[in-house]
């Protein structure tokens, strides 16, 4: 049987995802050939910078410096973004190539958070493929699983650690007992956040995928404005020593679930039981979690980011449209995404972590437990530690299973008090 024709490959954006692709279809060419049915050849690149060193020969390739002339061009059968941006070229360059009628292949998560029902729909009218395991969580293959390996399972919930710049400062600061600021900035050194973390830290990265990922497990529209959204950037040590002798570790937990009362979508630091799988999950790893009304609970872990897991997906996807191997992107037609309105989080009950700093005086402690009281919150355990250097008071309260509208109500009684030194910071923790 003769060969068949190569799936002819245009990519945007050469940085280290981009190289990475270059580099995984150069040394696995033989087997990914084998794989797909046929070769899969990279023929044009496009990026800002043409005289860039990226350590790589690309003379083979035609460089283009009009992306959206490379998506036109007659002998690219499928663009690969990997350009970045819920807005701009991105997004011209999707729907110029859909509108061509040619595949897209992306791990952009910010824009398909933003822009996804949009595109799927011209995905769909094209007859083409939108393909972008790599947009979440890197090469772990949680899209797939849940599009093709959990299909027929009602989803009931979702959830897991979608950032692993987050990850990494959180299980730093528990191994090693030092604070945010300088495992962050040690991050950054180390490549694992960027000069700017805050997508990172203020949770809006995990944001843009659980999103995603809410979609695809629950048959719903994306919604990524629904996302309540809190990041990092308040965990102090004392958190993270707090919650080690109450038996939990600290993460941010992404998490989705999906009821009668509507969407719920939390990204938040949460405390985790040490006997929890996610407690486990430490450096840069992602996890997620499914929990399906058939299968039970699927347990997705790997590497969320970098050249070779990103690289890896991006791959996955271009194998399946060379294999002619694809579906709708959400798992189902658009018009059949159900339309959920947000849920109430404040009629969300479980039990809470709740941090003050106070001024040692007497009287503080009624204060609080006053405020508590009026609210109708119950206190499950009080941990009062001694004052330091400048009389502040660290004061924990863990809660009782409550109503998150009675905590806000608590925080609320409490606001303006001059017995407070900062906010107060509040932390869910995982049933």
């Amino acid at each position: 049987m003769s060969e068949q024709r190569p799936l002819r490959l245009g990519i945007v954006g050469l940085g280290t995802v981009g190289m990475g692709v270059i580099r995984l279809l150069a040394t696995n060419e033989a087997l990914i050939t084998r794989r797909a049915g046929r070769p899969i050849q990279v023929v044009a690149i496009s990026a800002r910078d043409r005289n860039k060193d990226r350590g790589v020969d690309l003379s083979a390739f035609d460089w283009v410096d009009d992306m959206h002339e490379l998506a036109l061009r007659p002998d690219v059968d499928v663009v690969v973004e990997l350009v970045g941006g819920s807005d701009g070229p991105a997004l011209t360059l999707a729907r110029t190539t859909l509108g061509a009628g040619k595949p897209f292949v992306t791990a952009n998560k910010a824009m398909l958070a933003h822009h996804g029902l949009d595109l799927a729909r011209l995905a769909e009218k094209a007859g083409v493929a939108l393909k972008y395991e790599a947009a979440v969580a890197g090469g772990i293959p949680v899209i797939k699983g849940l599009r093709e390996g959990a299909a027929a399972n009602e989803i009931s919930r979702v959830y897991g650690i979608l950032n692993g710049t987050c990850n990494y400062i959180l299980s730093t600061m528990e191994a090693e007992g030092r604070d945010f600021a300088d495992v962050l900035k040690e991050a950054q050194e180390l490549g694992y956040a960027e000069a700017d973390p805050s997508f990172d830290i203020d949770g809006i990265d995990a944001a843009h995928k659980l999103s995603i990922l809410a979609s695809l497990a629950f048959g719903t529209e994306i919604n990524f404005d629904q996302v309540d959204i809190t990041g990092i950037r308040a965990v102090i040590a004392a958190d993270i020593a707090e919650a080690a002798d109450l038996g939990y570790r600290i993460r941010l937990i992404a998490m989705a679930e999906n009821g009668t009362d509507g969407l719920f979508q939390r990204v938040h630091p949460m405390l985790v039981p040490e006997g929890h799988s996610l407690a486990h999950v430490n450096g840069s790893l992602n996890a997620i979690v499914a929990d399906g009304n058939f299968v039970g609970s699927l347990f997705f872990q790997g590497r969320g980011a970098g050249d070779g897991p990103t690289a890896s997906a991006v791959v996955a996807d271009l194998i399946d449209v060379a294999r002619d191997e694809y579906g709708d992107p959400f798992a189902m037609p658009v018009a059949s995404l159900a339309r959920q309105p947000k849920a109430d989080a404040g009629q969300r009950k479980g039990r809470y972590y709740l941090r003050f700093m106070v001024k040692d005086r007497p009287g503080v402690l009624a204060e609080i437990a006053t405020a508590m009281r009026d609210a109708g919150v119950s206190v499950e355990s009080l941990i009062q530690r001694g004052a330091t250097a400048d009389d502040s008071v660290l004061l924990v309260v863990v809660t009782h299973v409550t109503a998150q509208s009675a905590v806000t109500d608590t925080l609320h009684r409490l606001s303006g008090s001059d017995s407070l030194i900062g906010d107060p910071m509040v932390m869910h923790i995982l049933d």
